[in-house]
């Protein structure tokens, strides 16, 4: 059993993610991947350097991903060129994880599961909602402005959209046990808690 987990930026995506893997799922948080796995290869380090300006790699080799999201997250066209370099080795190390995984329950945490049409991957979809105050309030705690939230949350579709494209909805309007009672309600429902 393969879920694509999604919702807006500070949904609590992370959190039913980790009441998942607490019933036994594996998780795979899709943002860590390229964090610590596609964002460290020098090949795409290279790559980025090439096409945003050596001002987006640190004096270590490194991304700057604070340098490189002013810029793709001001412009939809410079994201898309980041996605084009990023997206082919995530889906290469999800495939992977795929295949090492066939026997086992996974939980994957894809904040663009329905922007970039990645449904086929999973055999059911999740879709975490939260209010839009709640959402912001989340972020804010993160030490992110409005401005910066509002901004990413633009690139995203709408959450109206998402839960109408999701298989299955979790809200994440109450306590973290309110939202745990949910995820075994929805394992028990399609049958594959383990």
């Amino acid at each position: 059993m393969i879920i694509g987990l999604t919702g807006g930026i500070g949904s609590g995506k992370s959190v039913a993610a980790r009441i998942f893997e607490e019933l036994g799922y594996h998780r795979i948080d899709s943002d860590e991947l390229v964090k610590q796995s596609v964002l460290t290869d020098p090949a795409v380090v290279e790559a980025i350097g090439a096409a945003f300006g050596r001002g987006v790699v640190g004096p270590g080799g490194e991304i700057d991903r604070g340098a490189l999201a002013r810029i793709v997250f001001n412009d939809s066209t410079e994201l898309l060129r980041l996605e084009e370099i990023v997206h082919p080795r995530l889906f290469v190390l999800w495939r992977k994880i795929i295949g090492e995984r066939e026997a086992g329950p996974s939980v994957f945490e894809v904040p663009l599961l329905f922007e970039k049409a990645l449904e086929n991957w999973f055999d059911f979809t999740v879709c975490v909602a939260t209010s839009s105050a709640l959402q912001l309030a989340r972020l804010s705690e993160r030490g992110m402005s409005q401005a910066l939230a509002q901004q990413r949350i633009s690139k995203q579709l709408p959450l109206a959209q998402k839960i109408e494209l999701a298989d299955y909805v979790l809200l994440n309007d109450g306590s973290r046990d309110f939202l745990r009672e949910q995820v075994v309600r929805l394992l028990d429902t399609i049958g594959s808690r383990r």
